[in-house]
């Protein structure tokens, strides 16, 4: 099931995500997310129009989707980022695919014309999920985050929505 997030849902996803942002470079951030984090998030992106949803399952949310604007300035004003996230169970189980598709809906509704992803040039599964969802190439920033004692490209993707 795909609906949104709730401040019940906040320990959960960070119970995911938190190790991401740790321990690989899917995220180049190195600070955890904290509970008010979060629910500052969630609550900033609903009251301009986005959305953070989640991927749940007999009770237990597998991952999450969300969306911002691209870049400041009333220019990019359709052009918009997403994160997802999914917890190691989750994948390769179709929540992704949901999660997508839901998050595509709700921004195509909210006058979104395209969606951009960045995504660690480490993230192999990131890059192969995102093609196969219809996100196209859009370039590469060479060495563009920096985590771990290295630089790390940052692979651009992009659907016209």
């Amino acid at each position: 099931m795909i609906r949104p997030a709730n401040p019940s849902d906040i320990d959960a996803i960070l119970a995911f995500w938190n190790p991401y942002i740790r321990d690989t470079v899917v995220t180049f951030s190195s600070e955890e997310k904290t509970p008010e984090d979060l629910a500052r998030m969630i609550a900033r992106r609903r009251a301009e129009g986005r959305e953070f949803l989640i991927a749940e399952e007999d009770g237990q949310v597998l991952g999450f989707v969300t969306y911002d604007q691209f870049r400041g300035g009333n220019g990019y004003a359709h052009a918009m980022e997403h994160t997802i996230i999914l917890s190691p169970q989750a994948q390769g189980r179709g929540a992704g695919r949901m999660l997508m598709t839901a998050i595509e809906e709700h921004a195509r509704s909210h006058g979104v014309h395209i969606m951009v992803g960045g995504i660690s040039a480490e993230n192999r599964a990131g890059l192969s999920f995102h093609k196969a969802v219809g996100y196209t190439d859009a370039g590469t920033v060479r060495q563009a985050g920096y985590k771990f004692g290295r630089w790390i490209d940052l692979c651009l993707v992009q659907k016209i929505l």
